[in-house]
């Protein structure tokens, strides 16, 4: 069990210790940064606006959005590249950007920044077979692609990545050869090309430029994350190099944290790195930074997480669980120091399939897919991480409207049929809306926060019990 694993190897007052682990008293700014990333709803002008509302009134300022090349490629089912200048965003043809401009319009008028990451798949005239739209991609067309977007966008961003899950077939083929990871020497060259793009323009010059973007774990069909981060870096299994190659630039490490149904501390095989094992990365980059392939202290951003619910019943736990565990899974990104950002894949679940397994896609979002509310949407808002320690269960919270000092009512509801709800701890978070502490624990008991908003608004998380 997972719980006595905890009990055996991690000190009570170390776990208090790691409760808040925030900036000096007094700085308002928040140490890690929230983002959000619900695809369908912000690219469709009936749903654009109100997602964006509901996105700020969580207190998010960005989100990220995923830019398919083969979606905005002329001709992209075509063998022969077609002859157009395709560096210029205004010989594309009609239409091709307007639903990233309303995006940007939207986004802009709420203060919300935009994070974009430019993927595959690709266009047929892009590959090396032009067979297909995710084998062996060109750099240099890639390049070409990178400077239209940059061009059109690159005074409304700050940010970028390159790549969506480069380890995983969907997006980019091969993955092995003879049993041989080669996707990651492909996205070196993707990735080299693009940030060298990207760097040459001066509207993104002094951008965040991320690399990765790994998906959490690895099998005979998907590199595992950390071979694919030695070998995009030309380094060996012992982080020693393998062949010349240049240091990378880049400004942070994405990765795709997610976990199984197990929950939050869940311990994968060697080589993958889900939220529960997240020092794997933090060794892993220290090493490569050692070798001199990235910048040294590198920060990681975890721009794709969230947590699978029913009626998945294959991967998905119970919406309670949900709520849980995704704040357990906050709280081990933001004790750790190397995390700069944590995300919230989906607002609202994917529409099951017409054939087949009806649940195949992601049922992480905060909505389910009729747009009825899970207990997450409002723990999204005030997220309350619970976990047992013997005799103790230590809680963990933020306020993530508010990220600055503010008052907050925690209460506790014992197991008794007949119990009500009753205060356990009226606290003072910090300047940045975090806060923890040590209750006695008892089986069967939940916790839950309220907060008052300056306006207010009282909002009130739901029932949490102990994991």
């Amino acid at each position: 069990m997972l719980r006595s694993l905890r009990n055996a190897t991690l000190p009570l007052a170390l776990a208090v210790a790691a409760l808040v682990l925030v900036p000096a008293a007094g700085h308002a700014n928040p140490r890690q940064v929230t983002t959000f990333e619900a695809p369908s709803e912000l690219l469709d002008g009936n749903t654009r606006d109100q997602t964006l509302d509901e996105i700020r009134g969580f207190g998010v300022t960005r989100i990220r959005q995923l830019v398919y090349w083969n979606s905005y490629a002329p001709s992209p089912n075509a063998k022969h590249k077609p002859k157009l200048d395709l560096n210029d965003p205004n010989a594309y043809p009609a239409g091709t950007w307007d639903r990233l401009d309303a995006l940007f319009a939207a986004t802009q008028a709420r203060g919300i920044k935009v994070q974009l990451t430019l993927t595959g798949p690709v266009p047929k005239w892009a590959t090396s077979t032009k067979k297909d739209h995710l084998t062996r991609p060109s750099a240099r067309l890639f390049a070409q692609f990178v400077r239209a977007v940059g061009t059109r966008y690159g005074a409304a961003t700050d940010m970028w990545s390159i790549w969506n899950e480069p380890n995983q077939p969907q997006f980019l083929l091969p993955q092995y050869r003879k049993h041989t990871p080669v996707s990651p020497g492909i996205y070196r060259g993707l990735y080299q090309a693009a940030v060298k793009v990207l760097r040459s323009q001066s509207a993104n010059r002094h951008d965040i430029v991320l690399v990765g973007e790994t998906s959490p774990r690895g099998n005979q069909h998907v590199v595992h994350p950390l071979t694919f981060l030695q070998r995009m870096l030309c380094l060996n299994g012992s982080y020693h190099r393998t062949r010349k190659c240049s240091k990378l630039d880049t400004n942070g490490y994405a990765h795709h944290a997610y976990t199984t149904r197990t929950g939050p501390r869940f311990v994968p095989p060697k080589g993958d790195v889900t939220i529960g094992v997240l020092s794997r990365l933090n060794s892993a980059l220290d090493k490569a930074a050692r070798a001199k392939m990235i910048p040294r202290g590198l920060k990681i951003y975890l721009t794709e997480f969230g947590i699978q619910t029913t009626p998945d019943e294959i991967s998905g736990v119970s919406f309670a669980k949900q709520a849980a565990y995704r704040a357990i899974a906050e709280h081990i990104a933001y004790v750790n120091p190397r995390v700069a950002l944590f995300s919230q894949y989906l607002m609202r679940d994917d529409k099951p399939r017409k054939t087949g397994y009806r649940y195949g896609g992601f049922e992480t979002g905060l909505r389910r897919s009729n747009g009825k509310k899970k207990p997450s949407y409002e723990s999204f808002r005030l997220p309350l991480a619970v976990e047992n320690y013997g005799h103790s269960d230590l809680l963990w919270g933020l306020v993530r409207p508010m990220r600055a000092k503010t008052k907050v009512l925690v209460q506790v509801h014992a197991k008794s049929k007949h119990a009500k709800w009753r205060t356990l701890r009226n606290v003072t978070t910090t300047a940045s809306g975090v806060y923890g502490f040590s209750a006695s624990h008892h089986k069967g008991q939940t916790y839950r926060v309220r907060w008052t908003a300056p306006d207010g608004t009282r909002y009130t998380g739901p029932a949490i019990s102990a994991y």
